[in-house]
């Protein structure tokens, strides 16, 4: 009976385990399946407290803040503390002198010695040192700015393309409701005998034709949404709908005047330059090591108790043997201690062939390819400024083109329609027109993309929001 009551017991514990699992599955699935209203705005804000890559760039300054704030602990003292307990296996000198050949007991055997001492060290090479972490420091708050300002920027890419991709599975889902529509009417007029039946074949293979264009649409917009998700730090599979629009803010740029005004803003240049400094420390730092001697100064204590009863009973038998000198018979502690200070120099340091004079060349030859990267990037920087602004000031143009062209192609497909209803023009026209006018409509929203991603470029190479007096 017992065993019978044990196993319904683990029972409903098993069926409890799994509700609640079950349960957690389910809310889980509850919130994957709620759909996420995002703004672009909301987007870059729920990235900047949730994202992978800005949270691993979090880390990496916050070890460059810590090295930099604490890099004064290359002038605390080296402080160590010891104790020893000493057991004697033979007899030592000090017994063996009185013809002693063994201790009078195991206490006698034991001693305890401890040892205290400090020693200080200071180099000038230690300043140059702590300069070095707070250079290396301000280089990584540089590289973490510009992870977050390449990240925001690749997910306000991502979600314009986004924006992009529904509209561009808008228009093929309205050319395909327009498809199904005249299919329709196809059928009704060739039940009416109005057409002939081939009509209304033509016209139905041409609905069939066009679902899997919208179906391959669709997957891939639901890809690229898990994409947005994964980079803002939503869970994967987050339904979402995008609120924002692709509504450009036009601004007038000229080159020249640009790197006139922003050219030292490049983030990846001020790096670079932060850099240059850490490597000229770095210099300083073994010249110092190398030329200038080192301070040390050092303090020790050394307490030690020697047993007294081991003490007396070799005085005593020292006297059984004829001798007459004192020994003592009392514990004791014996204390030795000494304060030093020396200056040094290593030699081998000064060797032009040493590990630190070859570090100051490889420091020099850093130096070197510092400034070529540096000439490398203003003078990429100017040819990505050139090409951005091309791109605005052409992506405008066309975005005006295009609206005029917009509004023909809209008005040709509207007059089109009603004279294939009429029956005064063919289906071939009406598809030609219709397609004219989706192309219109694609081109128009492909070139208001162009024009805010080129602007996205444009801020990030100067490291500025052009668009904050807008």
């Amino acid at each position: 009976m017992k065993k019978v009551i044990g196993l319904v017991f683990i029972g409903f514990l098993f069926s409890g385990i799994l509700f609640a699992q079950e349960s957690k599955s389910a809310e889980s699935d509850a919130k994957k399946t709620e759909t996420v209203k995002l703004s672009i705005e909301e987007a870059v804000e729920y990235a900047l407290k949730n994202s992978r890559t800005l949270k691993s760039s979090d880390i990496d300054l916050e070890l460059k803040e810590r090295a930099a704030k604490n890099s004064w602990n290359v002038f605390l003292p080296d402080i160590s503390a010891s104790g020893t307990m000493m057991r004697a296996t033979e007899i030592s000198p000090q017994y063996a002198q009185y013809k002693l050949t063994d201790y009078p007991d195991e206490e006698s055997r034991w001693d305890v010695v401890g040892s205290v001492s400090a020693q200080w060290t200071f180099t000038p090479a230690y300043i140059a040192k702590i300069k070095i972490a707070k250079a290396q420091y301000e280089a990584g708050k540089i590289s973490w700015e510009q992870s977050q300002r390449e990240t925001i920027t690749n997910i306000k890419k991502l979600y314009y393309g986004l924006l992009l991709q529904e509209e561009n599975l808008k228009i093929k889902k309205t050319t395909l409701e327009n498809a199904r529509q005249r299919m329709v009417q196809a059928e009704t007029n060739f039940k009416t005998g109005t057409i002939p039946e081939i009509q209304f074949l033509k016209a139905q293979v041409d609905y069939e034709n066009k679902k899997p264009d919208v179906d391959s649409a669709e997957q891939s917009l639901v890809q690229q949404i898990d994409m947005l998700a994964f980079m803002i730090g939503m869970p994967v599979g987050t339904k979402i709908e995008l609120t924002s629009s692709i509504d450009p803010v036009y601004i007038e740029v000229d080159a020249e005047d640009l790197l006139s005004k922003y050219a030292d803003n490049d983030l990846q240049i001020q790096s670079l330059e932060k850099n240059k400094l850490a490597a000229k420390l770095g210099i300083t730092a073994s010249d110092m090591a190398t030329w200038i001697p080192t301070l040390v100064l050092n303090y020790g204590w050394k307490p030690m108790y020697v047993n007294g009863s081991s003490m007396g009973l070799a005085a005593g038998n020292a006297k059984a043997f004829g001798f007459t000198g004192d020994i003592g018979d009392d514990e004791k502690w014996y204390n030795s201690g000494n304060l030093t200070l020396t200056l040094a120099w290593n030699i081998t340091n000064m060797l032009p062939w040493s590990t630190n004079r070859q570090n100051v060349k490889d420091y020099k030859q850093q130096l070197a390819k510092l400034e070529i990267s540096i000439e490398t990037l203003r003078e990429k920087q100017k040819t990505d400024v050139r090409k951005a602004v091309d791109t605005l000031h052409q992506a405008r143009e066309q975005i005006d083109a295009m609206e005029r062209n917009v509004k023909v192609a809209q008005r040709a497909y509207d007059m089109t329609v009603r004279s294939y209803r009429n029956g005064t023009t063919e289906r071939l026209d009406l598809r030609d027109t219709e397609s004219s006018l989706d192309q219109a409509k694609l081109g128009l929203v492909n070139q208001k993309f162009q024009y805010i991603s080129a602007l996205m470029d444009l801020e990030n190479t100067l490291n500025v929001n052009l668009t904050d007096n807008k």
